[in-house]
């Protein structure tokens, strides 16, 4: 071991060799002799931390040339006695060839190759870059079941060997650690989860990790558990107590009448390519109110590297707009959209007349829902001259086919007519699928758009449609058949 000489000379000072505190700095000596205590003890007390430091010095240098030392015999270890066959060092250099051996298997086998050509375990370690305690423990491994292996060798093929091989280098199974909760505690947790905070008399709405800590915790559930760990159960049963979703409850009065309905509009969309192949045009048609014109007070900001686009706050209105339109099922094109400042009986009438325009003798089928204009009496009165019906409509609210709202789609929904509807269900207009193709308008045109006035955004809306027909426009696969939502 190096001799290290770190010394302090610890001897005083005379007083003749020190300077007056005045010298050079134009300090009188008056109250010197009062100083020299302090500064003394000063002195001493810096003289000990530096013995320290370097005494401090001196221990870690000899620990490093400890470990050097230890290093050094390691390295002239001798080679651990691991016996490997001719054959299974060519089935080991075969494993280790193979593609589609996993990696940890083919580092375990130029492992065994490097020990059975006599290096020792710390050059293994170092030529792998592994640990020499894995080392030693994959030799106690391979040495278990070598004297099998050995008899196996005569009665089985290259292929059954490679695999008994395989069995020895791969991980065997580990129990693991133990479950720190039982599974009756897991179930209490998502149950816990899953009540209102008012049962447990707390005044929230939802729960959240640090409040059911504390609950589980106050109702002994368990003795002691973390966020973290709440967190992740949670996460284990798909519960998500933070999020929320609006859901409508229809409670239909007659179920089978809107069972019936619903399974009618999806067999059409069933339907609709040998109906269009045919001539029948299935047609879906609503609308869609209140399109604000917004115009942003600054330009949006670009997307750049590193940042996403920046889209100014503030916004000034210029209006709104009304857009009809009908969306073919067979083909997922747009009909004669219809865009103006309102939506009134009249507007929706025109609208319907406008698209049987485009093929006058071919037979419609319209999906609507629910709403009075479209089940109006100047639609029946339109559809019995459009179909040649001669027969005595009645009086709007007194009598006949007019009388009511029912009245009226029973007669727009007569399947024996050239042009009729049908409609779905109460609160059940997600059904019409001009509904889907509407929040595409508005996910790709409305979303960012800033427009300076109505005009312009009628023009956008009009270039959208047609490059939605042309380029986007396809039929949708329907795959509700009117089987009932799961909540």
């Amino acid at each position: 071991m190096r001799n290290y000489s770190l010394e302090w000379d610890s001897g005083k000072v005379d007083d003749s060799e020190r300077k007056p505190l005045s010298q050079g700095i134009g300090v009188p000596m008056i109250g010197l002799g009062l100083m020299k205590p302090w500064y003394e003890g000063f002195f001493e007390r810096g003289r000990q931390v530096v013995a320290g430091l370097l005494d401090g010095t001196r221990r870690v240098i000899e620990l490093m040339d400890a470990r050097t030392e230890s290093a050094g015999d390691a390295m002239g270890e001798p080679a651990l006695g691991v016996v490997v066959s001719g054959r299974q060092r060519r089935l080991l250099a075969g494993l280790i060839r193979r593609s589609t051996a996993p990696q940890r298997l083919v580092q375990r086998a130029r492992l065994m190759l490097e020990l059975a050509e006599g290096h020792s375990p710390t050059q293994v370690a170092k030529r792998l870059g592994i640990e020499r305690q894995t080392v030693y423990k994959w030799v106690r491994r391979w040495r278990a079941p070598a004297p099998r292996l050995q008899a196996a060798a005569a009665a089985v093929s290259d292929r059954q060997l490679s695999g008994l091989i395989e069995q020895v280098l791969l991980e065997a199974y580990r129990r693991g650690r133990p479950a720190t909760f039982t599974p009756e505690q897991r179930v209490k947790l998502i149950a816990l989860a899953c009540e209102h905070p008012h049962a447990s008399g707390r005044p929230l709405n939802q729960w959240n990790s640090r409040e059911l800590v504390a609950e589980a915790l106050k109702r002994g559930m368990v003795p002691t558990i973390c966020r973290a760990t709440v967190s992740r159960r949670l996460a284990e049963a798909k519960i998500k107590p933070h999020l929320s979703r609006y859901w409508l409850n229809a409670e239909p009065a007659d179920e089978a009448a809107v069972d019936a309905q619903v399974r009618a509009v999806c067999a059409l969309y069933r339907q609709a390519a040998q109906l269009h192949a045919r001539g029948i045009h299935g047609v879906c048609v609503d609308e869609k109110t209140g399109l604000q014109a917004l115009e942003h007070k600054y330009p949006t900001k670009p997307v750049r590297p590193g940042q996403v686009a920046r889209i100014e706050h503030e916004y000034r209105r210029h209006g709104t707009l009304c857009l009809i339109a009908n969306f073919n099922v067979a083909t997922g094109q747009v009909l004669a959209p219809r865009i103006g400042p309102m939506r009134t009986e009249a507007d929706f009438l025109h609208h319907i007349q406008q698209t049987v325009a485009s093929d006058p003798h071919a037979p419609w089928i319209f999906v609507a829902d629910n709403l009075n204009t479209h089940q109006s009496a100047s639609r029946v009165e339109w559809v019995a001259a459009s179909c040649g019906i001669e027969q005595d409509l009645g009086v709007k609210d007194k009598r006949g086919i007019l009388q009511s709202m029912a009245s009226r789609a029973a007669f727009l929904a007569d399947p024996s007519h050239r042009i009729r509807f049908r409609y779905t269900p109460k609160h059940s207009s997600w059904l019409n699928q001009v509904e889907i193709g509407f929040s595409i308008l508005a996910g790709r045109l409305r979303r960012r758009a800033s427009f300076t006035s109505t005009e312009t955004l009628h023009q956008a809306l009009i270039e959208f449609i047609d490059y939605f027909n042309q380029t986007l426009a396809k039929p949708f696969k329907w795959t509700y058949a009117g089987k009932p939502l799961a909540v």
